[in-house]
Formats: C-alpha cells, structure tokens, sequence
C-alpha cells in the first residue's frame, strides 16, 4: 500500500504585549511606519497559533504524530516562553528581532521544528487579530 500524505493541526492560544519600533530611527519615522503599534507604553492582542505537521500516518496508531505530544512541545517551547510576556522584552528568541507578527511565526517555527520526529513541520500560522494572520511555511516550502 502506498504512503499516504496527511497533515493535521493543533490549535494553541496565548496573550502577549509588543511595540513596532525601530530604534535607528526617530519617533516621528516611527510613528509614520507603524503607526499605533508604536505606542512607547506596548499594545497587546489575544494570538492564536495553528501549528500544522504533515507525514504518513503510523501503521500502528494511525497518527502522524501524537497530538498531545505537539501540544506538550508547543506549550514548552512556545506558550510558555510567550504568555503573559512583552515580546521585545521578555522573550530569548525574540531578542534582537522587530516584534512583527512575520517575525514572530518564523521564530515560532525554530523553537518547535527541532522537537517533531516522524513527521514534518508543514506550516505555522499566526492569527494576530481578527482580520490580521500570517502563515510561514519555512525556508523550503
């Protein structure tokens, strides 16, 4: 029998503050850039992270993966480093780094890509707010 493709999602959510700002420029340049999301006192938004893994399913389990094990990784190395957090401030991997919903899903990304075995990470999806989201599919997708 041939190897069936399958990709399956797991949905996580979690609260964190940002400001866009870039520091080599003036507030005003700022202010003209990003506008509210460079508010000096942070804004924040409710995230919700759609985290998509894709491989044949186990003959054994019929899972590509243990969905409780991707949630378990997921919450280690993602919700739990952004909860509750100032992502400029706060966060190890985002150091360094424009707090951008783009730049946010590609770190994302690294923290949870090194911890799958068995199957591929396919994407990750951002939702910021309810009319903004962004998807990263990694280098090679």
């Amino acid at each position: 029998m041939a190897n069936k493709l399958v990709y399956i999602t797991r949905k996580e959510h979690f609260n964190a503050a940002h400001k866009l700002y870039n520091p080599k420029w003036t507030k005003e340049e700022n202010d003209a850039i990003f506008g509210k999301c460079a508010n000096e006192n942070w804004h924040g938004h409710n995230f919700d992270l759609f985290v998509t893994v894709k491989g044949n399913p186990n003959p054994d389990t019929g899972f590509i993966m243990d969905l409780k094990k991707l949630r378990d990784i997921i919450n280690e190395y993602v919700v739990e480093a952004l909860d509750h957090k100032n992502i400029n401030l706060d966060v190890p991997f985002m150091s360094g780094k424009m707090a951008s919903i783009e730049n946010l899903a590609i770190a994302i990304w690294e923290q949870i890509e090194p911890h799958l075995a068995n199957c591929k990470l396919h994407r990750v999806k951002l939702w910021e707010t309810h009319n903004n989201y962004v998807e990263y599919f990694g280098e090679e997708n």
